[in-house]
């Protein structure tokens, strides 16, 4: 049997109501004005970062090498529409090519020409160096000071080795290669181009010195390389920043008097560089110079 309730008591539990409704609505109202007062007081980097994602500009590889020991990391840049298509590219292989090293701009490089094509499309291989002198530079025979400096220096021929027996087999099965190879490197990765192009004519097309470490062990490559120059060929292109010392100008001056015609060669110095500073700009230039679009 239902209980009638008196009109005023009526009246106070409908006040009661909508008093505590009025309370709700005001705390929401409130809640929302202070979430939007702290929405307004953060940067606004904060409110438009969401979910970050990562930017690939390529893929690195952990290579085992029976030659080096080991296991080496290679990196890999593809030029734009490389997936899509059947089309065989030119490989830049690019000495110090780890990330941390000369990877990221000279892939930059790569990609600069490809978005205003001013060079050809290229695959660029980045090697990373481990020990950059024991693999970059050759024995060292005179200079007892060097020698005790840089006790595990001078293994470039087992280096060489490694990128002619495992990393360019790897590339060439791995990539839409073309038969054009192209070895870039600056400081000591200069004097292994160089090293390398005197003695080991057949293993890259075209090669890119930047401030080559000439000086090593007493000028002893450049002292050398008469007698082995007749067997270079190819294109060279070879820079120097406002360094004296470096051994590069007696071997332009050696270029000029003994190049065998098979050598198609290029210095041109950049006094206003320094050796920090030359690698970039002289990089860019090489390269179109070596690989400009066929158009031009």
């Amino acid at each position: 049997m239902f209980k009638t309730i008196p009109m005023a008591n009526r009246r106070e539990i409908t006040g009661g109501v909508f008093r505590a409704a009025e309370r709700m609505l005001l705390a929401t109202v409130l809640s929302r004005l202070l979430l939007a007062v702290l929405m307004l007081l953060l940067p606004l980097p904060v409110l438009a970062q969401g979910m970050p994602t990562p930017i690939v500009i390529g893929q690195s590889y952990k290579l085992p090498s029976a030659v080096m020991g080991g296991v080496r990391t290679i990196n890999v840049w593809l030029p734009p529409g490389y997936a899509q298509g059947s089309q065989l590219y030119p490989v830049l292989y690019v000495l110090d090519g780890g990330i941390e090293q000369d990877f990221h701009h000279i892939s930059g490089l790569a990609q600069l020409g490809t978005i205003v094509g001013t060079t050809r499309d290229m695959i660029v291989v980045g090697i990373e160096s481990v020990d950059r002198r024991n693999e970059l530079a050759f024995p060292i025979a005179t200079d007892a000071k060097l020698k005790a400096d840089y006790p595990t220096a001078g293994q470039s021929e087992r280096f060489r080795r490694f990128i002619a027996a495992e990393l360019k087999p790897w590339v060439e099965k791995s990539y839409r290669t073309s038969g054009e190879d192209a070895l870039i490197g600056e400081s000591l990765a200069g004097l292994f181009v160089v090293e390398t192009m005197l003695r080991a004519p057949d293993l890259f097309d075209d090669w890119i010195a930047i401030s080559p470490s000439l000086w090593w062990d007493n000028e002893a490559l450049v002292k050398a390389a008469p007698a082995l120059l007749p067997k270079a060929h190819g294109r060279l292109w070879l820079t120097v920043a406002n360094e004296q010392g470096m051994g590069v100008a007696p071997f332009a001056a050696l270029l000029k008097d003994k190049a065998p015609a098979a050598l198609a060669w290029t210095y041109a110095p950049r006094p206003d560089e320094t050796h920090a500073t030359i690698y970039h700009g002289a990089a860019l230039a090489a390269l179109r110079q070596l690989f400009p679009q066929s158009s031009q």
